[in-house]
């Protein structure tokens, strides 16, 4: 099987709910990180086979195949085909999954994989309310007592036994490590600078890292979903707006192209776990993934688990035995926000920045995903003999 590399990415800066990017069309969203990727690594837009998008929410402005209307919309290649698939919050990364598979399989050798979400433009859930009836048949509901995924955290959290003082102090510590990244230029230096129509000033920082955040104010917040429960809109991820994409090839593609292979896809998984608690996917995931990279967990320099809701890497903590200290080291989605379909390519690209910044070579990412799903995908900076 042939190696899949990542030769370059880029993503928007993360907007806030009705935020800088609010009057940005999710497709033109698209069409700009589409566009700034093949700029940047000067590949000819002819030469990619496929474009295989994540997006959540799918109805009005993100319906209808909305990576192929970004496509489009940058004025790009009308023969080239596009795919928007739906793996709730870990589609992008799921995309990236895909790209990888169709490169290593020899059907493709060329493809760009990403996501985009504009949760202020269309609301999360607005899919499941268009129409009639529930995506949930009875037939299912006898089967699981299905919960929204703030329920779902908190159960997470009462099973792992993770405290709100836990929780609190790791989103203050996410803020924190968002805010230092930022201030030492590690964000911006990795983000795409946008015009905003009608905005005089450029677009070049995520927009909701609190640079001022304390753990008092925190911990004064009051619980989100139930009234006896610990999980805050401070704990959580911020509802946000933003969009990446990442290119893929072959490996004698890249050599050819004279492009630096920045990392190889070394490993990916997907696996079900149960969709009440749901929001463990990354414990299996990760431990999925390692056995098809054949590596340890102390083999891995860098960790990025998806910050859904604090109790999520927590308890990913708490399973795994991790060290702590390499995980979402610049802060993650309680800081940063979590644009649904694209988070996965954002994490991406933040994970494979943050290992050539410390030159490192190895990374994992795992996200949790609603109905009860993990994605995770192991990268390596150093190619295989003969690749």
């Amino acid at each position: 099987m042939r190696d899949a590399v990542i030769v370059d990415s880029i993503r928007t800066p993360v907007g806030k709910r009705n935020g800088r990017l609010k009057d940005v069309h999710p497709a033109l969203l698209s069409a700009a990180v589409m566009t700034a990727v093949l700029a940047r690594s000067g590949v000819e837009p002819e030469a990619v086979e496929q474009v295989i998008w994540g997006c959540v929410t799918k109805i009005g402005e993100q319906s209808m195949n909305v990576g192929r209307n970004g496509w489009l919309a940058a004025g790009l290649p009308i023969a080239t085909a596009a795919t928007t698939i739906d793996t709730q919050c870990g589609s992008s990364q799921q995309a990236i999954h895909l790209a990888a598979s169709l490169v290593q399989s020899g059907a493709c050798e060329i493809v760009l994989a990403g996501g985009v979400e504009s949760m202020s433009r269309i609301p999360i859930g607005a899919d499941a309310m268009a129409g009639p009836g529930s995506p949930y048949p009875p037939e299912l509901m006898e089967r699981f007592d299905l919960v929204n995924q703030g329920i779902a955290a908190e159960m997470v959290a009462r099973k792992y036994s993770i405290s709100r003082a836990q929780m609190d102090d790791f989103a203050v510590q996410s803020h924190t490590r968002a805010a230092r990244a930022a201030q030492l230029g590690l964000h911006r230096s990795r983000l795409l600078a946008m015009p905003i129509p009608g905005d005089d000033a450029i677009f070049d920082q995520d927009e909701g890292i609190r640079f001022d955040v304390n753990l008092e104010a925190v911990s004064r917040l009051r619980p989100a979903f139930d009234p006896a429960h610990s999980i805050t809109a401070g704990n959580s991820s911020q509802i946000s707006d933003g969009a990446a994409a990442v290119l893929v090839m072959s490996s004698q593609r890249a050599s050819a192209l004279g492009l630096p292979a920045r990392g190889r896809i070394a490993a990916c998984a997907v696996v079900g776990c149960d969709p009440v608690l749901m929001l463990e996917g990354p414990i299996p995931a990760t431990r999925a993934v390692l056995k098809r990279a054949g590596l340890e967990l102390s083999e891995i320099d860098l960790f990025e688990v998806n910050e859904a809701f604090a109790s999520v890497p927590l308890a990913w903590l708490a399973a795994t035995g991790a060290d702590s200290k390499k995980l979402n080291v610049n802060g993650g989605a309680i800081a940063i926000g979590h644009p649904l379909g694209g988070s996965g390519a954002r994490i991406m690209h933040d994970l494979l920045f943050e290992l050539e910044r410390r030159d490192l070579r190895v990374g994992l990412e795992t996200m949790c995903v609603g109905g009860g799903l993990g994605t995770a995908t192991i990268i390596d900076r150093q190619m295989r003999p003969g690749s």
